[in-house]
């Protein structure tokens, strides 16, 4: 018996590690059935779903949902997984729909979203300075690069795009 762990990954789409290996071995034969914890941790979307139990009964291995009290394997058991997923996408949406929702509230308040910016006004004076001086943005990311100037987010590597969003944001 193989584990093949996808903990800390959304169920939104299937470009997850864990599920394209825990396919690839499937695929391979490697497995005869992938069990997961509840139908909708598998997938979100109803056509990654469908392309799942399709390729399940195409390579001959079975898919167990243990939250799901049907065998997806028989046609009355398929249709009711469908309708599982169905539902599923449907949650993921509303969910989409509400946050869009409630974020376009807080910036009509005039609430400022995402990361806070924790670059030093020194540096952002410097690479300012640096342009106006007519530095290029290459030039500018080597420099602070070279000097091993933390970026905002505490990263180690500068780029010219870090560079120019920087510079937009003066």
């Amino acid at each position: 018996m193989r584990f093949i762990e996808g903990a800390g990954f959304s169920g939104k789409d299937t470009r997850r590690p864990g599920l394209r290996l825990a396919l690839e071995v499937l695929k391979q034969g490697e497995a005869r059935g992938l069990v997961v914890a509840k139908m909708d941790r598998l997938s979100r979307s109803l056509l990654d779903f469908t392309t799942i139990m399709a390729e399940a009964q195409r390579q001959g291995w079975v898919l167990i949902a243990l939250d799901c009290p049907v065998d997806p394997s028989t046609p009355t058991g398929e249709a009711m997984a469908s309708i599982l997923a169905t539902f599923s996408q449907l949650e993921r949406r509303l969910i989409g729909q509400r946050t869009r929702e409630a974020l376009a509230v807080k910036r009509s308040e005039g609430v400022k979203l995402g990361r806070p910016r924790r670059l030093a006004e020194e540096v952002v004076g410097r690479i300012v300075a640096e342009r106006e001086s007519g530095r290029t943005l290459r030039a500018i990311a080597d420099r602070l690069n070279a000097e091993r100037v933390p970026t905002a987010q505490g990263g180690r590597e500068w780029h010219p795009s870090t560079v120019r969003a920087v510079l937009g944001r003066r």
